[in-house]
């Protein structure tokens, strides 16, 4: 047996056959509530330990640096603080990674003026913010970065981040649409088996400096992409893409909040322009115990599911609650394009349900605006604006961060050592049960500092 941790873990990975989207696997979680058909990723356990104990764009000590080392590794912070990369997107091109932001001192990690694309496989992702924006180019001028996607990756986990002010997507999951000649090669050749789970995608930016104009989106699941879960996560103030699923990919909806979609909220599109010559795949969507709220911005009579473009959709759902602003019913179904497309609706679900704890649809907003997004032990200023307006039933669609907020500032890092002993280094979870700053179960109620000095009589 090899006696390097982490060559033992390389070596047990490539063992694994690659198994079909939706299939489970007898391998640990990649921590506990993980799920889907990336729920058992390796990420970087076993590897090497990389301290981040600078918040500068680059060089040694870096999150860009370490993220380049090749080889399995468990990336760490020792500081705490906003990581300002100055309009470059950040690329995962090794695969065995996982990025620990759970482990970084308050205030947590912030990336301001940037995206991360995961290029590769076996990634984990916790306790990141992303704050793209706009960073005052010139309407349609070319900077249009996604705040996250993969790149015809799979394997790939990414859970309690918070993802704002994309110029593109906030959330996505991407790559080419056809590699090779079959469909199981182009489903081979995409992104396949990405859960995205407790996270916070708000605020896609609307006329900013996307080349096409506007483009406030949500997230796009890619043509073919398989094995696609979005669980528990916000979806707060984007145009369209709540999520947008493309031709002949397969997506499952588990107990997720969707605020304030203007034009769409969930949509399937096969384009016969992006399919010419090639035969339509049936696309699927599995959408059970979702709860769409109309806002300010959301157009009247707008559908949970909208079909588009030519390709037929297999669709299921049950439990999910769609209303207005004023709490009225909307219409579970309509469309966009006047073609032969069909919505074909299945009797059972498309996917598995198992491993997911499936909260009643009444109970789900409590829950993910309580539980979604980075650190919530520890949220920021923009968290805690966005998560009370929409329960409040305020907020709206933006073309500049600058509408609502602006950058945090990057101030001298907060630093405190990562000690291995206080951790579960195959999970990630801290075994005292409590993460950096966190100092009781998780708060209920987050109040602004002038909110708590008025409720403390100050």
């Amino acid at each position: 047996m090899p006696k390097k941790p982490w060559l033992a873990a390389l070596l047990l990975a490539f063992a694994m056959p690659a198994s079909p989207a939706w299939t489970a696997d007898a391998a640990p979680l990649a921590f506990p509530g993980a799920v889907g058909p990336a729920a058992h990723t390796v990420g970087g356990r076993g590897g090497q330990i990389l301290r981040v104990t600078t918040l500068a764009p680059d060089g040694p000590g870096s999150l860009k640096a370490a993220i380049e080392t090749p080889g399995p590794r468990i990336i760490v912070f020792e500081v705490g603080g906003v990581i300002d990369m100055g309009r470059t997107t950040i690329s995962v091109t090794h695969p065995y990674l996982t990025i620990a932001g759970q482990t970084a001192p308050g205030p947590g990690i912030t990336l301001i003026r940037t995206g991360i694309d995961v290029k590769t496989h076996d990634v984990v992702i916790r306790h990141l913010r992303i704050y793209t924006g706009v960073d005052g180019q010139p309407k349609r001028s070319g900077w249009e970065a996604d705040t996250f996607s993969t790149v015809a990756a799979h394997n790939v986990i990414v859970d309690h981040c918070t993802l704002m002010w994309g110029i593109d997507e906030n959330m996505s999951a991407s790559g080419p649409r056809f590699t090779g000649k079959t469909v199981a090669d182009w489903r081979n050749g995409t992104s396949r088996n990405i859960t995205f789970s407790n996270n916070l995608a708000a605020e896609g930016l609307a006329d900013a400096s996307h080349p096409k104009g506007e483009h406030s989106k949500g997230s796009l699941i890619h043509d073919n992409a398989t094995g696609i879960v979005f669980y528990r996560n916000v979806w707060a103030h984007n145009v369209e893409r709540n999520p947008l699923i493309k031709g002949g990919a397969q997506a499952l909806m588990v107990n997720n909040l969707i605020y304030n979609p203007q034009h769409r909220a969930v949509h399937y599109n096969l384009m016969n322009l992006e399919w010419v010559g090639q035969p339509y795949v049936t696309g699927e969507i599995t959408a059970v115990g979702n709860v769409m709220r109309g806002g300010n911005d959301t157009d009247p009579g707008l559908p949970f599911l909208m079909l588009g473009g030519d390709g037929d959709l297999a669709y299921y759902g049950k439990d999910n609650l769609l209303v207005d602003r004023h709490g009225q019913p909307l219409p579970e179904f309509g469309r966009y394009g006047e073609t032969r497309a069909q919505l074909i609706r299945a009797k059972t679900p498309l996917a598995p349900l198992t491993g997911y704890k499936i909260l009643p649809v009444r109970d789900v907003e409590t829950s993910v605006l309580a539980s979604a997004g980075a650190r919530p032990w520890a949220r920021d200023a923009e968290e805690i604006r966005v998560l009370f307006f929409i329960a409040e039933g305020r907020g709206e669609v933006i073309d500049d961060e600058n509408e609502v907020s602006a950058y945090p500032k990057v101030a001298p890092p907060v630093r405190a050592p990562f000690v291995e002993a206080d951790w579960d280094l195959a999970t990630m979870e801290p075994r005292s049960g409590l993460y950096p700053g966190q100092t009781a179960p998780m708060p209920q109620e987050i109040l602004s500092p002038r909110d708590r000095a008025s409720r403390a009589g100050q």
